[in-house]
């Protein structure tokens, strides 16, 4: 059976296809934020982290989904305050969370009695696992992103291209920047279901960079991000349906393939 015609008769690709919209929005404006004031090593270090939460959550018998949720807004306060108030040690610190927060979350996975944990699921990710479940919580962080990130919009902008001009003007710079992070965490979260945490960085920069090549304003890059977040997730699925591979990392080579070829016809241009 064609991939067309296996979504409208599997549900778990109906499932895998909600995911993907509901991730390319997240990704679209929380990848544009990443991009726009270059912190990268930042929301990687976030993304890492939140294996800790996981496999804490795992052993405790609690929602390993809560527990990323918790685990990925702490750490995105917790890095929003070294960037702010030890910039000298930033890279040190984050390096430092992104490697313990793993490693405990491994240590925590191995631990649990009587669970066999897939830690592929959560490293790489698998879509076509996604649940009507996690369908409705992806649904709730999506909106989420999509409320705070269009409440504080301007707010956002200032931060990222002039802070002590936007200090001057009465904008909480602090709070503000601390919110960004705690956004792009939200994003972490929904990510980790498509494309698994050791990706997510690459998944939340490609778009939002390949955007910029053609759009000089946030908001054309929010926009065409979004779109091109979902057709790299559609091309991913489409791929891996199609030859039998592992979704997440398709979806993040067509990303690079794609942010590849537009450099290149930006170059020629």
């Amino acid at each position: 059976m064609d991939f067309f015609s296996a979504i409208s008769t599997y549900s778990f690709l109906q499932n895998a296809v909600l995911a993907a919209l509901f991730a390319s929005v997240s990704c679209g404006i929380s990848g544009t934020f990443v991009y726009v004031n270059r912190i990268t090593f930042i929301a990687g270090g976030i993304a890492h982290a939140v294996l800790g939460g996981v496999g804490a959550a795992v052993y405790f018998g609690i929602s390993p989904f809560a527990g990323a949720v918790f685990t990925a807004l702490l750490f995105a306060v917790l890095l929003g305050i070294v960037r702010l108030k030890a910039s000298q040690h930033e890279d040190t610190v984050i390096g430092a969370m992104w490697a313990c927060g793993m490693s405990a979350g491994i240590i925590f996975m191995y631990l649990t009695p009587g669970y066999a944990v897939n830690l592929n699921n959560y490293l790489f990710g698998n879509i076509l696992l996604v649940s009507r479940s996690d369908i409705a919580a992806l649904l709730v962080l999506a909106a989420l992103v999509i409320l705070i990130s269009t409440l504080f919009f301007r707010q956002f902008k200032a931060v990222s291209f002039d802070g002590e001009n936007a200090i001057l003007h009465g904008v909480k710079s602090s709070m503000i920047y601390i919110l960004m992070l705690s956004v792009i965490a939200l994003t972490v979260v929904v990510l980790m279901k498509v494309v698994g945490l050791i990706l997510v960085i690459a998944f939340m920069s490609l778009p939002a960079a390949t955007a910029a090549i053609f759009q000089r304003k946030v908001g054309g890059i929010i926009i065409l991000s979004v779109i091109l977040s979902f057709i790299f997730s559609m091309s991913g699925l489409f791929v891996s349906y199609t030859w039998n591979l592992p979704t997440g990392a398709v979806i993040t080579i067509v990303s690079g393939a794609v942010y590849a070829v537009a450099l290149l016809v930006a170059k020629l241009r």
